[in-house]
């Protein structure tokens, strides 16, 4: 196996991704090989055109092999690739965020893995550049750990880390009952209820009841039938996915490196390690599905994490609630930002909550009963439902907005149909911004946003007077606001 004593030295990638490579460019080269083969049936080049499409993948995959080398040099991760274009790729050893180790069935038959490692390089292209496809499962594992630590990593540390980590979550068979309760869930539930609303008309069973009504029942029966089955498809490819997305998840922490450090997949098993030190809070997701089935999801807050690394920080997969605050509690060190209760933001706050929801079903209710002196005077019925509804709404997203500063953590919490809990480490702030709309600023209220580096780079805190804004922003930051306080 090799080492990394030698930093100076550049590595290739294995041998055996020589095997890998033209399996996956034959896949997508397919249709063009589809057609060059079959126009070589056609000319007497037939065999050199069955040769042609054989070499080119395997071509392209020793082309990749010879040209892409990677190394550690320096206190950098470098990674060269290109034939004609030659590319280094580098970066500082102290912004490896995340290293991601995944393996397709592929990988995994020939002992191979694909690593990728995140940074907080701006360019989303450059840091898919920094990726190694084809490494050896031992050379993979001690990159990792030389890559999120600033140490060399002896084989005893190795040992140690690998040979009895923290098992903080394993994944409960019986949590696939959350994979329906998404918020892909709820969108599929709205079109099969618009399906059946527009079945309705197309029938025109409401209007009246009479004999060409009771035999359009057979319809009828056959609308709730496809209904029906596309609810019960809908659950089971929800099912399926969530156990090939999450089927052995596990997380633990290192007992060496304080490394976070998830498994998770079946087909294609995926590797995430997290270093602890970059991890500035969590993101307790909460979508209206999954909070009427007592679940939730726990992201971490990654400094330097972009969107295309977003799906790295997942901590806990669809899952009941206990276990998702019990998780979020592990990674924070305190339990106040998870359970602790929160300062609700006043009357206007809430007359805002109510004016914006009302509006919006109100329009919902008037289109509804326009046609309602029509012969469609069954769509009336929507106009009390789409009050109500709305007045859900409403008082969902007042209930479920709020903030608190506590244990060193800005937290904010917002929305209904997907609402979203976010503890922030004050020490990871690096500004504030305060924006306001029109209709925000008749009502006297701003949003509140403290900007960091880390997941989606702010955590925002909506319909704060601008006193209480003030005041929270100097309680949580001090000192980093008095240039611009008079």
């Amino acid at each position: 196996m090799d080492t990394f004593e030698d930093v100076l030295g550049w590595r290739r990638l294995d041998a055996r991704m020589l095997l890998v490579h033209p399996v996956r460019d034959l896949g997508r080269l397919l249709p063009a090989l589809i057609g060059v083969l079959l126009f070589g049936r056609t000319t007497d080049w037939g065999g050199w055109w069955g040769l042609v499409a054989v070499g080119v993948p395997v071509a392209l995959g020793l082309a990749r092999y010879l040209t892409t080398s990677y190394r550690i040099a320096a206190g950098r991760v470098e990674v060269r690739h290109g034939l004609l274009n030659k590319r280094v790729v580098s970066a500082s050893l102290d912004r490896v965020r995340t290293v991601d180790i995944t393996a397709s069935p592929i990988h995994r038959l020939l002992g191979l893995v694909t690593l990728r490692i995140g940074t907080g390089l701006s360019g989303g292209k450059a840091e898919e550049r920094l990726a190694l496809d084809g490494i050896a499962v031992p050379a993979a594992t001690e990159l990792r750990q030389r890559l999120l630590s600033d140490a060399p990593v002896t084989a005893t540390e190795v040992a140690i880390t690998d040979g009895g980590p923290h098992v903080v979550l394993r994944l409960d068979p019986a949590w696939v009952r959350f994979a329906p309760l998404t918020t892909s869930g709820i969108v599929i539930a709205g079109a099969a209820l618009g399906l059946l609303a527009q079945s309705f008309h197309t029938f025109e069973i409401m209007p009246s009841v009479d004999l060409d009504s009771v035999a359009r029942a057979g319809a009828l029966v056959l609308v709730f039938a496809g209904l029906l089955g596309i609810v019960v498809t809908f659950c089971l490819l929800a099912v399926v996915g969530y156990l090939l997305t999450n089927f052995g998840f596990v997380l633990s922490q290192g007992a060496a490196d304080r490394t976070w450090h998830l498994r998770r997949g079946l087909l294609t098993t995926r590797e995430t390690t997290l270093d602890d030190a970059r991890i500035s809070g969590v993101s307790i997701g909460e979508p209206l599905g999954l909070r009427l089935g007592r679940g939730a999801r726990l992201s971490a807050i990654v400094t330097g994490l972009d969107k295309l690394h977003q799906g790295s920080s997942v901590l806990v997969p669809p899952a009941p609630r206990a276990e998702v605050d019990r998780v979020a509690v592990e990674v924070l060190g305190t339990p106040g930002p998870v359970t602790g209760s929160l300062v609700t933001h006043g009357p206007r706050a809430r007359r805002r909550r109510w004016t914006r929801a009302m509006l919006g079903s109100g329009v919902v209710a008037l289109a509804a009963l326009l046609p309602a002196y029509a012969a469609t005077w069954w769509l009336a019925l929507l106009a009390p439902v789409s009050l109500a509804v709305g007045a859900f709404l409403a008082h969902d997203r007042w209930r479920s907005l709020g903030h608190a500063l506590v244990d060193a953590h800005l937290v904010a919490r917002s929305g209904s149909l997907n609402r979203r809990r976010e503890a922030l480490h004050t020490a990871s702030i690096i500004g504030w911004n305060q924006r306001a709309t029109f209709f925000q600023r008749h009502a006297g209220l701003i949003d509140l946003v403290a900007t960091t580096a880390g997941g989606r780079q702010h955590v925002t805190v909506l319909d704060l007077d601008e006193s209480a804004a003030t005041v929270l922003a100097i309680a949580a930051t001090p000192g980093l606001l008095d240039p611009f306080l008079a």
